[in-house]
């Protein structure tokens, strides 16, 4: 899966919100707070919510501690799974040397990553697609070609269905 671009854009980002919209719409979202800590070791943060598992793990570099906030949510037909990891003051100041989100019990619809995230009037400023890669569980820096800024990742998954 890769993130879209060109004319497909703007189709791909009505289908994302009205995705998260649904995800939304379960009535018992997870949010947290947490610490993305500079010192070039490897840290993770996950969040669980029924059956499934949001896990972001990073390693960055320089500045101090920043608040970072993570929230999963299920939409109410149980259909898809969403996780958003990102920094709510916007732009994050640190160097991120990597950096890969992974959902457990469901496979990824749709994700992107960003270097900027929407804040005091600033819009969200996606990757360029060859600076990460999506896969069916992981969304990960792409080695030699990740530029080391990351502000914000969106996950949509789709959750296993129960055939009757």
């Amino acid at each position: 899966m890769a993130a879209p671009s060109g004319r497909g854009l703007w189709a791909a980002l009505v289908r994302v919100a009205l995705l998260c919209a649904a995800a939304r719409a379960a009535g018992q979202p997870s949010a947290a707070e947490f610490d993305v800590r500079p010192g070039g070791e490897v840290h993770a943060f996950s969040r669980s919510l029924e059956d499934y598992t949001c896990t972001f793990t990073y390693s960055a570099q320089g500045g101090t501690n920043e608040q970072w906030q993570m929230n999963v949510g299920v939409s109410e037909d149980n259909q898809l799974f969403s996780c958003s990891v990102w920094r709510p003051q916007g732009k994050s100041y640190l160097f991120f040397t990597q950096f890969k989100a992974e959902v457990k019990g469901a496979k990824i619809e749709y994700a992107m990553a960003y270097s900027q995230a929407a804040a005091g009037g600033q819009s969200d400023i996606p990757l360029k697609q060859e600076e990460f890669e999506v896969t069916e569980t992981t969304v990960a820096h792409r080695e030699g070609k990740f530029r080391f800024e990351l502000s914000k990742l969106m996950i949509v998954a789709r959750t296993p269905r129960d055939e009757l």
